[in-house]
């Protein structure tokens, strides 16, 4: 009897300490995705001003270079351009999804594709530079949420643990 107690003590801890870790990965996954952006609009941007290549082709580029969720929405992006313009295929895109942004990060991914194939290259590119810029603002924010609440929920999952497990005993 006392090695089954044991055994669910040991359950118990270990599943409390991994949803902490879960929500903990929210954070960093965030900080990833807005850093994969940043790099995805860097490629956007070199591709429109030296190749001059169509827009799908582009984000089919990106798609190829950029790995993981980010890298997805790329493709998203592309594959809907075949039915809708360019802005509410980037728009759809981000909203649909799954990444860890905020609204607010969404939202300034989304201010690129105000301008996406409606003006001339170097309206593009501004546009992109001034993303880029919001982008490294949500960035630091997103760091400075990342060390405030990854140690926070990690901690929370393990106290958690052993409280049930101290109620329990």
């Amino acid at each position: 009897m006392l090695i089954l107690k044991i055994v669910i003590y040991i359950a118990i801890f270990a599943s409390s300490s991994y949803v902490g870790i879960l929500f903990s990965r929210k954070y960093i996954n965030r900080v990833n995705e807005l850093k994969d952006f940043k790099n995805a609009f860097n490629i956007f941007k070199t591709k429109l001003r030296y190749t001059y290549a169509p827009l799908d082709e582009i984000f089919m580029d990106i798609s190829k270079s950029i790995k993981g969720i980010v890298g997805e929405a790329f493709l998203d992006i592309c594959n809907s351009m075949k039915i809708q313009d360019a802005t509410e295929s980037f728009n759809s895109a981000i909203d649909t999804t799954n990444l860890n942004l905020t609204v607010e990060d969404k939202e300034t991914i989304k201010n690129l594709s105000k301008l996406l194939g409606k003006t001339d290259i170097e309206g593009q590119l501004s546009q992109i530079d001034l993303c880029i810029s919001f982008l490294n603002v949500q960035i630091e924010k997103a760091e400075r949420e990342k060390e405030k609440n990854e140690k926070l929920y990690k901690t929370l999952g393990i106290i958690t643990g052993l409280g049930i497990i101290i109620v329990l005993m």
